[in-house]
C-alpha cells in the first residue's frame, strides 16, 4: 500500500497547512522518507478552534442515541479497514503487522464500549432537605472542546481512548497527533468523518508540539486537556493548564516493576512478561522493565527469558514472520546503547543482546541485563526499548519496597502461587494498574492510568467519562 501524504482535518475538510509547510515522515525499518505531513501554524489552529466550538454546540445537543449510532458506525469502519490501516502504521512506526492491525481492531472495541457508556450518562434527583416541593437535580453536561496531545508509540490507541470518551459525553476535540506517525491517526479520524460525524466535532493537527500546546491550552475555547507522554513534559503542560484553570488528564511515563516470587510459575512469568516486554520493541508505557526475581529462581528465570528472546524474529514489521520490529526513531537506538554501556560500567552483565543490528534502520537486539545494581541508569530511568533488567531479592517486602522506590507508578506485574502474597502485592504496590500471574490486558471497561509521577485521571472505564463532564446542581422551588 502506498504511504500517503497526511493533511490536517479542520471543520470537516482535509486540507494542507495554510502556509504550505510540511514535515518528512520516515520508515524506521529503512530510514527512508516515505511521505510528508502538513505542519499547522497559528492560522490553522484558529480555524480548528472556531470549528471545535461550533462542532461542540451541535454535538452537545444531539441525543445520545444518535451520537451512539455515529460512533458505532465509525467502529465498524475501523474493523473493515484494519488491514490497510495496520500497514500504514507499520510503515511509519515499525511494529509488526499483526500488532498494528490489532491496534486498529482494538480501537473499534474501545469506540463501541464508550459509545454505549455514553447512553448511561445520568444525573439524579435528590429529595429536598427542608421542603419536598423543592426539586433538586444533579445534571451532567459535557465540559466543552478538548485538546488532546498523543505520542508515536501507539498512534491509534492513545488517540482513541481520549476521543471515544470525549465524544461519548458530548465534547468536541482537537487532536494534536504525532508528526512521526501521522497516517494511522488520520485514518481513525477518517472513519468518524465517513460515519457522518458533524463538521467541527473532530479536528486533527500536526506541527511543532511546543508551539501547538502553548497556543491551544491557554485558549478560552479549550476547556479540557488530555496528554499522554513523558513526565517532564506532562508536568509542564499540567502547570500551564492549571494557570488557566483547565481540567487535565495525564497519562505519563512509567518504569514497570515485575516481581517474581519464590513460589512463582517461572514458565508463566517468562511467557507473560516476555510477551509484554518485547511488544512494540519495548516502546510501551506499561512495558515491564525492572525484573525483581527471588534469589532461589533468579538463574532459572534469566535462562528461560534468554531462551524466549532467542526465539524472537527481529526485522521489518511488514515482513512475514517478524515478531519484533525496529525502534521508532534513531534517538531510541542511541538511548539503548547508552543504557547498556551505563549498566555494564556499574557492574551488570549483558546476558543477551546489547547491540545494534546492522546499519540500516533502527534495529536493536532484544537485551537481557543481569545482576543490575540499583544505581544503574536502567533501574532509575525508563528505557522505553527492548531491554529487561534483572536483579534478585530474598524477602518479598524488600521487592515491594524497591518496586515503590521510584516516583513512577503506572503499571506493575507480579507472579506468585500464594493468595497471601497476591493480597500483599495488591495492597502495597503503588501502581495504577497491576497484573498478577498474567500479561497486561488493558480493556475499555477498566481504568487506565497511573499514580504518583505517572499522572492522574483515567483513560478507561466509567472513570474516564467523569473527566469530560461537569456535574451541576440545580434546585427549583415549585411555588
Amino acid at each position: 500500500m502506498t504511504y500517503p501524504n497526511t493533511q490536517l482535518f479542520i471543520d470537516g475538510k482535509w486540507q494542507d497547512a495554510a502556509g504550505g509547510k510540511s514535515l518528512a515522515v520516515f520508515n524506521p525499518a529503512t530510514g527512508a522518507e516515505i511521505g510528508r505531513v502538513a505542519h499547522a501554524e497559528i492560522a490553522d489552529l484558529d480555524r480548528a478552534l472556531a470549528a471545535a466550538q461550533k462542532g461542540f454546540e451541535k454535538w452537545r445537543d444531539m441525543p445520545p442515541i444518535e451520537r451512539n449510532k455515529i460512533m458505532r458506525k465509525a467502529a465498524a469502519l475501523m474493523r473493515e479497514r484494519a488491514g490497510a490501516i495496520g500497514l500504514l502504521l507499520t510503515q511509519e512506526q515499525g511494529k509488526p503487522l499483526v500488532e498494528a492491525k490489532g491496534e486498529a481492531m482494538a480501537a473499534a472495541d474501545i469506540i463501541e464500549w464508550f459509545a454505549d457508556e455514553g447512553l448511561r450518562v445520568y444525573g439524579r434527583i435528590v429529595p429536598g432537605r427542608f421542603n419536598l416541593t423543592t426539586r433538586q437535580m444533579v445534571l451532567k453536561d459535557p465540559v466543552g472542546p478538548v485538546a488532546a496531545f498523543t505520542p508515536w508509540n501507539f498512534p491509534i490507541n492513545q488517540v482513541v481512548r481520549k476521543m471515544a470518551a470525549a465524544l461519548a459525553t458530548g465534547c468536541s476535540m482537537i487532536v494534536k497527533a504525532p508528526e512521526e506517525t501521522p497516517a494511522a491517526p488520520a485514518e481513525l479520524i477518517r472513519a468518524f468523518a465517513d460515519a457522518g460525524l458533524p463538521d467541527g466535532v473532530l479536528g486533527l493537527v500536526y506541527g511543532n508540539p511546543a508551539d501547538i500546546s502553548n497556543y491551544l491550552i491557554p485558549h478560552p475555547i479549550i476547556r479540557k486537556i488530555t496528554f499522554t507522554g513523558s513526565t517532564p513534559v506532562g508536568k509542564q503542560l499540567a502547570a500551564l493548564a492549571g494557570k488557566h484553570m483547565k481540567r487535565v488528564t495525564m497519562e505519563l511515563g512509567g518504569h514497570a516493576p515485575v516481581i517474581v516470587a519464590e513460589d512463582a510459575d517461572v514458565a508463566l512469568a517468562v511467557k507473560s512478561a516476555g510477551a509484554a516486554k518485547f511488544r512494540n520493541a519495548g516502546q510501551v508505557c506499561i512495558s515491564p522493565t525492572r525484573f525483581l526475581v527471588h534469589e532461589s529462581i533468579k538463574n532459572d528465570f534469566a535462562a528461560a527469558l534468554i531462551k524466549y528472546t532467542q526465539g524472537l524474529k527481529v526485522g521489518d514489521g511488514a515482513a512475514e514472520g517478524t515478531t519484533m520490529g525496529p525502534l521508532a526513531n534513531p534517538r531510541r537506538v542511541t538511548a539503548m546503547a547508552e543504557f547498556t554501556a551505563d549498566a555494564v560500567k556499574h557492574g551488570a552483565t549483558v546476558a543477551h543482546g546489547g547491540e545494534r543490528i546492522g546499519s540500516e534502520g533502527n534495529f536493536w537486539q532484544p537485551t537481557i541485563l543481569t545482576d543490575v545494581p540499583l544505581h544503574a541508569k536502567v533501574f532509575n530511568d525508563e528505557p522505553f526499548g527492548p531491554m529487561a533488567a534483572i536483579r534478585s531479592f530474598n524477602v518479598l517486602e524488600d521487592a515491594i519496597a524497591e518496586a515503590n522506590r521510584l516516583p513512577f507508578g503506572l503499571a506493575g506485574y507480579a507472579f506468585t502461587r500464594s493468595l497471601k502474597n497476591s493480597d500483599l502485592l495488591a495492597r502495597r504496590m503503588e501502581v495504577g494498574m497491576l497484573w498478577i500471574n498474567m500479561p497486561a490486558l488493558p480493556s475499555a471497561e477498566m481504568p487506565f492510568g497511573g499514580v504518583k509521577d505517572s499522572g492522574y485521571g483515567s483513560e478507561g472505564g466509567p472513570e474516564a467519562m467523569d473527566a469530560y463532564l461537569n456535574a451541576r446542581a440545580v434546585s427549583i422551588n415549585n411555588v
